[in-house]
């Protein structure tokens, strides 16, 4: 008879069996008995599964410089913020900026832009200080944008703004001044969506060449490039020379050599920890700085220091000791 081929299924076993015959461990008995049979997990598997396996992350501070909230638990803001806060405690995160509103919708007009903004508000205050919201901006209307600034920045409790990817209007359009300008007079923070896509980018949806324009013409306000553009090698060089531009490290794969590369291009006082929590997962973003080969030092200021540096402006003129 001729041979058959041998399947992956008989290969593994006979390989099995020659492997367990050279070791002196032979065979598999033929009837092995019928009560169940465990063994206790490995010491270093058990500690990795201790409730404070993630105590060690505290010590570097961290502050999650880019949340949503939208997808989280709960119907309610303080629910979905006792679901954040949740999270938070389970990876070692000590503070979290939050932004944007639920259910979201695309293009808010002047009124959705306030239900949202007051849904952060609201979330913030149930955060036992540990949360700190941007205001949603749609540069579509800009009279409102400026308006929104002075009633939840000003006047309330958000110390900066966040542009997403569905306005009409890229971030180097000229409506965007006078609400940028505002913002930098209060000390507070731009937080800008930037992506760069194979199959193209959304209507509105800004690259990180976008934002160089918008950042130089207003070069005393502190923008971080959301995503960096996700694709990291063309993001962090498009914003490499424009000094009040932010490396946000989110929204990609952990890939190896990201954020040796930003570092080496941006210098390590440029570049913070974002999660893009729920769209991404804590730990894959944490990967892309525990996983880094740089120093100890550089660990510190990309997962907390950088941001409370740019942030110690708005939440000093608040009241908040950094």
């Amino acid at each position: 008879m001729k041979d058959q081929p041998l399947s992956r299924r008989k290969f593994m076993t006979s390989t099995g069996l020659a492997a367990a015959v050279a070791t002196g461990q032979g065979a598999a008995p033929p009837n092995p008995p019928s009560a169940p049979q465990t063994s206790p997990a490995p010491p270093a598997r058990r500690a990795a599964l201790k409730p404070d396996a993630t105590d060690s992350f505290q010590r570097y501070r961290i502050w999650d410089g880019h949340c949503h909230m939208a997808d989280f638990e709960g119907q309610t803001a303080a629910e979905k913020m006792a679901s954040m806060l949740r999270l938070a405690d389970r990876m070692g995160i000590e503070r979290m900026c939050i932004f944007l509103g639920f259910p979201f919708k695309f293009d808010a007009d002047a009124a959705e832009m306030r239900r949202q903004n007051d849904q952060v508000i609201e979330a913030a205050a149930h955060s036992d200080g540990r949360a700190y919201g941007y205001a949603f901006m749609n540069p579509a209307y800009p009279e409102a944008c400026v308006d929104e600034v002075n009633r939840c920045i000003r006047d309330g409790p958000l110390i900066g703004v966040k542009f997403e990817f569905d306005t009409p209007r890229l971030a180097g359009a000229p409506e965007m001044d006078p609400i940028i300008a505002r913002v930098g007079e209060l000390k507070a923070v731009v937080m800008h969506h930037t992506y760069i896509k194979a199959t193209g980018n959304m209507v509105g949806e800004s690259t990180p060449m976008d934002l160089v324009p918008l950042a130089r013409r207003h070069p005393t306000t502190r923008m971080i490039c959301g995503h960096t553009g996700a694709n990291w090698d063309i993001g962090i060089r498009a914003i490499r020379d424009t000094w009040n531009l932010y490396a946000d490290l989110c929204g990609s794969d952990p890939t190896l050599g990201y954020t040796e590369m930003a570092i080496r291009e941006l210098g390590v006082e440029r570049l913070m920890y974002g999660s893009d929590v729920p769209g991404r997962g804590i730990a894959s973003q944490l990967a892309k700085v525990m996983g880094a080969k740089i120093s100890e030092s550089a660990r510190h200021m990309i997962l907390g220091e950088n941001l409370r540096r740019i942030l110690r402006p708005i939440l000093e003129a608040k009241g908040v000791k950094v």
